[in-house]
């Protein structure tokens, strides 16, 4: 059996894409194994220890620092074992081209990995906090959003938290206490989701028909029920003076843009 070993000296995210994207396209079975953080010419001495573990390998490899890359290569030719260096062709070229001398910075692509865990922690936030399952998410939070149910709350935060954004949402619903933590915070942090009546009735409809729901649901979807939603959530909203967003005709990606700006802006002031 094949196994293919991602070695990388940061967390091996790309060396692993590559060596699991090249396993996915044979019908035998390829195994993957990821040996991250190899900085020293002894983590290459561990790297061939594990590598002996094996029939038949191949080492993919995304090392920047030269000496720990070449000696992994030396070690490799030494056992007649396949290394690629994802990095080192496309860093050549580039060089090439820009006539200047790369960094060959580790810490480069640390950057990129702390990038990855930010996104993979506010991927675990969302769905810690959806939908009030925990109120105590708030205050952690980089985005509240606040609005009645379909109006796209949770597919928003997840689509913030894959920008790295630890966003919570807080339904809406006249039966429903709002927390008082939502005053607490900074209201620029703050956003809450509007819908023309008219849409969200189509959608609520939709959503009952797609899920063949009772007729005791029906009130779901009607109008003297979305108007008095409406009409709380617009009270809720005044009071918390937080900015709203239209997102009857918008998309995801639109809305996020405006509230992605509208920190940023934030930030900056």
């Amino acid at each position: 059996m094949l196994t293919i070993i991602a070695v990388s000296d940061s967390i091996g995210e790309t060396a692993n894409q590559v060596a699991t994207a090249a396993a996915s396209q044979f019908i035998e079975k390829v195994n993957v194994k990821r040996i991250p953080y190899v900085k020293t010419l002894e983590d290459v001495e561990y790297v061939m220890k594990v590598v002996s573990e094996y029939e038949e390998v191949i080492l993919v490899s995304t090392i920047i620092t030269v000496n720990v890359r070449e000696y992994l290569t030396q070690k490799a030719m030494e056992k007649n074992i396949s290394v690629m260096n994802v990095l080192g062709p496309i860093i050549n070229v580039a060089s090439t081209l820009l006539n200047t001398h790369p960094t060959y910075n580790p810490g480069a692509m640390r950057k990129t990995d702390e990038v990855y865990f930010k996104r993979m922690e506010a991927m675990e936030f969302a769905i810690q906090y959806d939908d009030s399952k925990d109120y105590r998410g708030i205050k952690n939070a980089d985005v509240v959003l606040v609005g009645l149910s379909r109006t796209s709350k949770t597919p928003l935060c997840m689509y913030l938290a894959n920008k790295g954004i630890k966003a919570i949402n807080i339904p809406l619903m006249p039966e429903v206490e709002v927390p008082d933590e939502i005053y607490e915070i900074n209201r620029n942090k703050v956003f809450g989701l509007t819908i023309n009546p008219l849409r969200l009735i189509e959608i609520r409809k939709k959503r009952l028909d797609k899920f063949h729901r009772i007729t005791s649901d029906i009130e779901y979807a009607g109008d003297a029920r979305i108007l008095e939603e409406l009409d709380f959530a617009d009270k809720i909203m005044r009071k918390i003076g937080c900015k709203t967003i239209d997102v009857t005709e918008r998309a995801i990606e639109d809305t996020a843009l405006i509230i992605m700006d509208e920190i940023a802006h934030n930030n900056h002031r």
